[in-house]
């Protein structure tokens, strides 16, 4: 069984035991508009909740990707480097940015529901 949380920085995290998947919602894709490039780190690499985790860039800005927890990366998915405009089109499914190793899972309760980020971006 998996969890899906968010964080107030526009990231999901779906949790399944001490591995997950991070992505940003499609909110933030909405309001980031045509994503033209994603820069990630490497699998290995460790970080700390709140890390800069990535880079996404649209025709309007560039934005960070915040780490929702403390873990490593144990892959980035290397087909949005080449097609970045997938985080418009899937960005809480299929345009996932990382599969990680949960260091900490007691961070997860500082995270929202799907109903607490509704609310937050209503």
């Amino acid at each position: 069984m998996s969890t899906t949380y968010y964080s107030e920085d526009h990231e999901w995290i779906t949790v399944s035991g001490d591995t997950a998947i991070i992505g940003i919602t499609t909110h933030a894709a909405e309001q980031l508009g045509e994503i033209v490039f994603f820069e990630p780190k490497d699998a290995g690499d460790e970080f700390g909740k709140g890390d800069d985790i990535g880079v996404v860039e649209s025709v309007k800005a560039a934005s960070e990707i915040y780490a929702p927890v403390t873990g490593e990366i144990v892959e980035a998915n290397g087909e949005l480097e080449d097609n970045p405009g997938k985080l418009n089109e899937d960005p809480e499914a299929a345009a996932w940015l990382y599969k990680i190793k949960i260091s900490d899972a007691s961070e997860l309760e500082s995270l929202m529901d799907a109903d607490g980020y509704k609310a937050l971006i209503a």
